[in-house]
């Protein structure tokens, strides 16, 4: 594995002073990235908009908050679906327990492909009934994040964002405007403390 596809299924975790309003506090799940660049859906940006009223087949599969999110400021009238593989949390790549559908010798599994550990990204276009029984928590991203080749490496080394492991939980949080807080907090690092920066740094 090359250096630059090490970081599908990490996530991106903006940096207080990342200037551009579409990532203002923003966290990041990358779906793909490569030397062609890099693509990831933002976890943290509910709309208002239920997914029922765009996507009814898929509403029943829908995570609480069962509305669409915003993934980014690329492609608004596409959606993605992400989800989460019930009994595969934190496996490592090629090492699904032996009843999962994602184990290997088990063929291409119809309808989702593995992004990384538990985390799926979900044909929309595939009928749920054949998903429904695999899937846990689904989430409907409008849009997407996208960098070209070099563009996210840049990024990276101006400091704009922290990389750090994603968990499945990540991908289905109920409370998806804390999410940006509870990543940085659960880090066993300095970027712990960086959870407790105002979100007005001029009335501290």
């Amino acid at each position: 594995m090359t250096e630059v596809s090490s970081l599908t299924g990490r996530l991106l975790v903006a940096a207080p002073a990342l200037a551009d309003p579409n990532f203002d506090r923003a966290v990041v799940l990358l779906l793909d990235h490569d030397e062609e660049g890099s693509l990831g859906v933002v976890l943290n940006r509910p709309t208002p908009v239920g997914v029922g009223d765009i996507l009814a087949s898929w509403a029943g599969l829908a995570g609480e908050p069962d509305v669409v999110f915003q993934g980014g400021p690329v492609s608004l009238d596409s959606a993605l679906g992400v989800a989460v593989i019930p009994g595969d949390e934190g496996i490592a790549p090629g090492g699904p327990s032996p009843s999962s559908p994602l184990r290997p010798g088990a063929g291409p599994p119809t309808g989702w492909r593995r992004v990384h550990g538990a985390i799926c990204l979900v044909d929309l276009d595939t009928p749920p009934e054949l998903l429904a029984a695999a899937l846990g928590s689904l989430r409907i991203f409008a849009g997407y994040a996208g960098w070209g080749p070099g563009q996210l490496e840049t990024e990276l080394a101006d400091g704009a964002w922290y990389v750090v492991e994603s968990e499945p939980g990540d991908v289905s949080s109920p409370h998806p405007e804390n999410l940006w807080r509870a990543v940085l907090r659960r880090q066993r690092s300095e970027l712990a403390m960086i959870a407790t920066y105002p979100d007005d740094p001029s009335l501290n």
